[in-house]
């Protein structure tokens, strides 16, 4: 089974623009997320893909491997398919481009699941934390997954799921890291079957492959993701980095 790791990375972000160029510790976020992507040595190889000659020409003038994308694309679903399409591969790992502090736990977890997976029931996998904030629960920034009894997904949702009406019967709320492995069939049809509702309502890229019936595996960890999305982010990772 081949399995490589594909790292989008967009220049232009909403909340912190040019994020994965952005200083941390003498190297730029981008580098750093390539680097420990190849260093837990989990995949036969490492890409990075963008729509940024600034971002190519960091990973390229580093010895990294990058690939251009050619066309614009709305999520990191395409983008990923879009390079990969003619690849000799079995699994694609989407490593999030701003979370340079990777979970190797994690993504062992999910390597392993598809290596396992010896009848093929899995199309996608994922990670999920519990959380027990209240605020954090509700924050609709946080996505929230159900999961059936083997642990794979029923529902993504920015609202709070399952809702409480009743309490104190064992519910447990669990949080959508976005880090994705993919079997490559699974991928290529999500690039070409068009969004239906559910995705456009909730903005989750996730619900298409609900929708149209693939099987997404979750993983739990005890670690929640450490992503760089404000300045403030950056100034904690800096903080962080030099603790390690």
């Amino acid at each position: 089974m081949k399995i490589i790791a594909v790292i989008p990375a967009r220049y232009a972000s909403t909340r912190f623009p040019a994020k994965l160029m952005q200083d941390l510790g003498g190297k730029t976020v981008i580098l750093r997320t390539y680097e420990a992507a190849k260093n837990i040595q989990l995949f036969d190889d490492v890409f990075v893909v963008t729509d940024s000659e600034i971002i190519f020409k960091e990973i390229e003038s580093h010895g990294g491997k990058v690939i251009m994308s050619i066309k614009e694309h709305e999520s990191g679903s395409d983008r990923i398919a879009e390079a990969v399409e003619n690849m000799d591969i079995d699994v694609i790992v989407n490593v999030q481009g701003d979370e340079p502090f990777i979970n190797k736990e994690a993504l062992q977890s999910l390597v392993e699941a598809f290596k396992n997976d010896v009848e093929s029931k899995i199309d996608l996998g994922s990670v999920m934390f519990e959380i027990k904030d209240k605020e954090e629960i509700e924050n609709p920034n946080n996505v929230k997954v159900v999961v059936d009894q083997n642990n794979f997904a029923l529902y993504f949702s920015r609202s709070v799921i399952p809702f409480p009406r009743e309490e104190n019967v064992g519910v447990r709320y669990m949080k959508h890291i976005g880090i994705y492995a993919f079997r490559k069939s699974a991928l290529m049809d999500f690039y070409k079957l068009p969004m239906k509702s559910l995705e456009a309502s909730e903005k989750l890229e996730q619900l298409r492959y609900i929708e149209y019936g693939k099987r997404i595996k979750m993983i739990e960890t005890d670690k929640g993701s450490i992503g760089i999305d404000t300045p403030e982010d950056l100034e904690k990772a800096k903080k962080m980095l030099t603790s390690m």
